[in-house]
């Protein structure tokens, strides 16, 4: 499932050679994803390590190009007030079901660690919301997302 979301976020029109900024797509993403991971109050390095991983792999970054998304994403989701800046970003860029498939990402986010916090839970919720994505859709990106955290966990 993982590998669908990245395909799909790949394809999001954003020219490497741009400089990063607040109406960039992959740094509104990286924003969201920063504030899904932090909004619990814990960030450890494995969390930390598979969100490198997850927008490395998401938009073919590496090095110092990596950096500066994260750094990017990082200062944006401090900066913000609220989620509404870069889920109009969102909204501009992609389709219905590209929006679906990224709240479905950002339930993998919440399930980096195998634990769901409510403020976890609450925060893809609303983004969710603002994206147009309807109840019954986060319900199902929610339980598959889950369903894929225990089974990579059951695995040796």
């Amino acid at each position: 499932m993982l590998d669908r979301f990245i395909s799909f976020l790949k394809q999001i029109d954003a020219p490497r050679a741009k400089a990063l900024d607040a109406d960039d797509p992959r740094v509104a993403a990286a924003a969201l994803m920063f504030h899904v991971v932090n909004v619990d109050g814990v960030l450890d390095a494995a969390e930390e390590g598979r969100l490198r991983d997850l927008l490395s792999s998401t938009y073919d970054v590496e090095g110092e190009a990596l950096e500066r998304l994260l750094a990017a994403g990082d200062q944006a989701d401090r900066e913000s007030i609220d989620f509404y800046a870069f889920t109009s970003v969102l909204n501009r860029h992609l389709d219905e079901t590209e929006r679906k498939k990224f709240v479905g990402l950002l339930w993998e986010v919440v399930f980096f660690d195998g634990e769901m916090h409510e403020l976890e839970e609450d925060t893809v919720w609303r983004v969710a919301e603002l994206l147009g994505v309807d109840g019954r859709d986060r319900v199902e990106l929610r339980r598959r997302a889950k369903a894929e955290s225990e089974a990579r966990r059951a695995r040796p």
